[in-house]
Protein backbone atom coordinates (compact mmCIF):
# COMPACT_ATOMS: atom_id res chain seq x y z
CA UNK A 1 0.00 0.00 0.00
CA UNK A 2 1.33 3.43 -0.97
CA UNK A 3 1.45 6.46 1.29
CA UNK A 4 -1.43 8.91 0.78
CA UNK A 5 -0.88 11.80 -1.60
CA UNK A 6 -1.60 15.41 -0.62
CA UNK A 7 -4.06 16.82 -3.17
CA UNK A 8 -5.17 20.48 -3.00
CA UNK A 9 -8.87 20.98 -3.70
CA UNK A 10 -9.40 23.12 -6.83
CA UNK A 11 -12.53 24.61 -5.26
CA UNK A 12 -11.64 25.49 -1.66
CA UNK A 13 -7.84 24.86 -1.63
CA UNK A 14 -8.09 22.43 1.30
CA UNK A 15 -5.30 19.88 1.32
CA UNK A 16 -6.70 16.33 1.10
CA UNK A 17 -4.85 13.07 1.78
CA UNK A 18 -5.81 10.50 -0.83
CA UNK A 19 -4.35 6.98 -1.07
CA UNK A 20 -2.59 6.65 -4.43
CA UNK A 21 -4.66 3.58 -5.28
CA UNK A 22 -7.87 5.65 -4.90
CA UNK A 23 -6.92 8.47 -7.28
CA UNK A 24 -8.84 6.84 -10.14
CA UNK A 25 -12.00 6.54 -7.99
CA UNK A 26 -13.03 10.21 -8.39
CA UNK A 27 -12.15 11.38 -4.86
CA UNK A 28 -13.95 14.36 -3.31
CA UNK A 29 -12.71 17.07 -0.98
CA UNK A 30 -13.17 16.37 2.71
CA UNK A 31 -14.05 20.02 3.37
CA UNK A 32 -16.29 21.19 0.50
CA UNK A 33 -17.22 17.73 -0.91
CA UNK A 34 -16.52 18.85 -4.50
CA UNK A 35 -14.55 16.57 -6.88
CA UNK A 36 -10.77 16.89 -6.56
CA UNK A 37 -10.44 16.35 -10.32
CA UNK A 38 -12.71 18.02 -12.87
CA UNK A 39 -11.24 16.90 -16.19
CA UNK A 40 -10.68 20.58 -17.06
CA UNK A 41 -7.68 22.86 -16.63
CA UNK A 42 -7.95 25.06 -13.54
CA UNK A 43 -7.84 28.83 -13.88
CA UNK A 44 -5.10 30.08 -11.59
CA UNK A 45 -4.75 33.58 -10.18
CA UNK A 46 -2.33 35.21 -7.78
CA UNK A 47 -4.91 34.46 -5.07
CA UNK A 48 -5.04 30.68 -5.61
CA UNK A 49 -1.79 29.86 -7.41
CA UNK A 50 0.33 28.85 -4.42
CA UNK A 51 -2.54 26.98 -2.74
CA UNK A 52 -3.02 24.80 -5.82
CA UNK A 53 0.30 24.71 -7.71
CA UNK A 54 2.86 24.96 -4.92
CA UNK A 55 1.31 22.49 -2.50
CA UNK A 56 0.53 18.85 -2.85
CA UNK A 57 2.21 15.83 -4.30
CA UNK A 58 0.95 15.99 -7.89
CA UNK A 59 2.94 17.75 -10.59
CA UNK A 60 1.12 20.75 -12.10
CA UNK A 61 1.39 21.72 -15.77
CA UNK A 62 0.62 25.42 -16.20
CA UNK A 63 -0.26 27.00 -19.56
CA UNK A 64 0.62 30.71 -19.56
CA UNK A 65 -1.58 32.25 -22.26
CA UNK A 66 -3.52 35.38 -23.32
CA UNK A 67 -6.92 35.93 -24.94
CA UNK A 68 -5.43 37.87 -27.90
CA UNK A 69 -2.85 35.17 -28.75
CA UNK A 70 -3.82 33.10 -31.81
CA UNK A 71 -1.51 30.15 -31.03
CA UNK A 72 -2.83 30.16 -27.43
CA UNK A 73 -6.42 29.92 -28.66
CA UNK A 74 -5.48 27.14 -31.08
CA UNK A 75 -3.67 25.23 -28.33
CA UNK A 76 -6.54 25.55 -25.81
CA UNK A 77 -8.52 22.49 -27.05
CA UNK A 78 -5.36 20.33 -27.00
CA UNK A 79 -4.64 21.43 -23.43
CA UNK A 80 -8.27 20.86 -22.36
CA UNK A 81 -8.21 17.33 -23.80
CA UNK A 82 -4.92 16.69 -22.00
CA UNK A 83 -6.59 17.51 -18.67
CA UNK A 84 -9.03 14.66 -19.25
CA UNK A 85 -6.18 12.36 -20.30
CA UNK A 86 -3.60 13.13 -17.60
CA UNK A 87 -5.76 13.59 -14.51
CA UNK A 88 -5.43 12.35 -11.80
CA UNK A 89 -1.67 11.77 -12.26
CA UNK A 90 -1.06 15.37 -13.32
CA UNK A 91 -2.98 18.58 -12.62
CA UNK A 92 -3.38 21.01 -15.54
CA UNK A 93 -3.92 24.73 -15.03
CA UNK A 94 -4.00 27.97 -17.01
CA UNK A 95 -2.78 31.45 -16.19
CA UNK A 96 -4.05 34.39 -18.26
CA UNK A 97 -0.90 36.54 -18.41
CA UNK A 98 -2.88 39.75 -19.06
CA UNK A 99 -5.14 39.21 -16.05
CA UNK A 100 -2.29 37.88 -13.85
CA UNK A 101 0.84 39.88 -14.80
CA UNK A 102 2.48 39.22 -11.41
CA UNK A 103 2.48 35.46 -12.10
CA UNK A 104 3.84 35.99 -15.61
CA UNK A 105 6.61 38.13 -14.14
CA UNK A 106 7.28 35.65 -11.32
CA UNK A 107 7.94 32.90 -13.88
CA UNK A 108 9.75 35.12 -16.38
CA UNK A 109 7.25 34.47 -19.17
CA UNK A 110 8.63 36.12 -22.33
CA UNK A 111 6.46 34.45 -24.98
CA UNK A 112 3.11 32.74 -25.00
CA UNK A 113 1.94 30.13 -24.91
CA UNK A 114 4.51 28.83 -22.48
CA UNK A 115 4.09 25.59 -20.52
CA UNK A 116 5.73 25.33 -17.11
CA UNK A 117 5.75 21.99 -15.29
CA UNK A 118 5.95 22.32 -11.51
CA UNK A 119 6.59 19.75 -8.82
CA UNK A 120 6.25 20.96 -5.24
CA UNK A 121 6.00 24.51 -6.55
CA UNK A 122 9.39 24.29 -8.29
CA UNK A 123 9.82 24.44 -12.04
CA UNK A 124 11.12 21.18 -13.49
CA UNK A 125 10.50 21.80 -17.21
CA UNK A 126 9.45 24.53 -19.62
CA UNK A 127 8.24 24.60 -23.22
CA UNK A 128 7.50 27.71 -25.29
CA UNK A 129 5.05 27.51 -28.18
CA UNK A 130 1.89 25.62 -28.99
CA UNK A 131 2.11 21.84 -29.24
CA UNK A 132 -0.07 19.20 -30.82
CA UNK A 133 -1.40 16.36 -28.66
CA UNK A 134 1.50 14.02 -29.44
CA UNK A 135 4.11 16.66 -28.71
CA UNK A 136 2.39 17.52 -25.43
CA UNK A 137 2.39 13.86 -24.36
CA UNK A 138 6.08 13.59 -25.26
CA UNK A 139 6.95 16.78 -23.34
CA UNK A 140 5.15 15.53 -20.21
CA UNK A 141 6.64 12.03 -20.46
CA UNK A 142 10.19 13.34 -20.84
CA UNK A 143 9.82 15.92 -18.09
CA UNK A 144 8.38 13.49 -15.53
CA UNK A 145 10.80 10.62 -16.18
Amino acid sequence: MNAPLAIPCPHCSALNRVPAERLDQQPHCGRCHQPLFTGHPLALTTANFDAVAARGDLPVLVDFWATWCGPCIGFAPVFAAAAREFEPQLRLAKVDTDAQPALAQRFGIRSIPTLVLLRGGREIARQAGALNAGQLRQFVAQALH
